[in-house]
């Protein structure tokens, strides 16, 4: 009884957090005029929203912008936050803890206190609206720093040790031995960076002025401030849907390494 109840939390909660994405994926198909109908059940289903989304913005130019950004700083990021991981858990160095204190207090900043120094410093490299502009502050995080040292503090040191005894140097013992085996750190990593570097709005929305370098976000943001005297929200949801996608797509590609991650980290030997 106990493990039945506890399946029906599960189902409930489960349940109740899909709801919104598949209502909304539902509604994007309805034609506006019937979105706040009393049926609840419409049997007309179009693809009229995207069609119209396509034609009145830039839809695709927006798409491939957010799929560079993110693609390159999630990249660009995880091998960097892997590097300076692995640094910081198997060297010694002078300075290393008072460095790595240094970046944990990164981390309790807010984002929204960078946004005028970054500003600046972009201007100063004439990076304003170019995608180096929004790629360059997502390639550090202090987090995924943490996230990957204590990954390689949990890895056996006898396989690198043996990789040392046969030849290999530092980055051939970190690139054949430590980095594969992090692999599940990795993918959790490049899902939390993807999502939120994708899902960015405020960072992208100051540093990019044409429509061209617009990401999703901002472009979704503009074209809902470009109505005036009716919202439409078949559309607005077809965008939604549009930016959904590729978020949840890097979800399921990463779901194994990520649930691997999750479970060896609850596991204490």
């Amino acid at each position: 009884m106990r493990k039945f109840f506890g399946y029906l939390m599960l189902i409930l909660i489960a349940v109740s957090m899909l709801y919104p994405f598949f209502a909304m994926v539902y509604l994007s198909f309805i034609p506006n005029g019937e979105i706040f109908s009393q049926n609840p059940l419409h049997t007309n289903l179009t693809l009229d929203n995207y069609k119209s989304v396509f034609g009145q913005i830039p839809l695709s130019i927006y798409f491939l912008n957010s799929l560079i950004v993110a693609s390159v700083s999630t990249f660009g990021q995880v091998i960097i936050a892997a590097l300076a991981g692995y640094a910081f858990a198997r060297l010694d160095f002078r300075y290393k803890n008072p460095l790595f204190l240094l970046i944990l207090i990164t981390m309790l900043v807010p984002p929204q206190v960078n946004i005028i120094p970054l500003f600046f410093l972009m201007r100063e490299l004439h990076l304003i609206d170019t995608y180096q502009a929004m790629i360059l502050p997502a390639l550090f995080g202090g987090f995924g720093v943490f996230f990957m040292r204590q990954y390689f503090l949990r890895l056996p040191k006898d396989l690198e040790d043996s990789a040392r005894i046969d030849g290999c140097n530092l980055f051939q013992t970190f690139f054949k031995i430590a980095f594969p085996l992090a692999l599940p750190a990795v993918a959790a990593l490049a899902v939390f960076t993807f999502v939120s570097v994708w899902n960015s709005f405020m960072w992208p929305l100051i540093v990019t002025n044409s429509e061209n370098m617009r990401t999703l976000p901002v472009g979704l943001a503009v074209y809902k401030g470009s109505f005036r005297e009716i919202t439409l929200w078949g559309e607005l949801l077809a965008c939604s849907v549009i930016c959904t996608i590729p978020a949840a797509g890097v979800f399921l590609l990463g779901k194994k390494y990520f649930i691997t991650d999750l479970m060896q980290g609850a596991v204490k030997e």
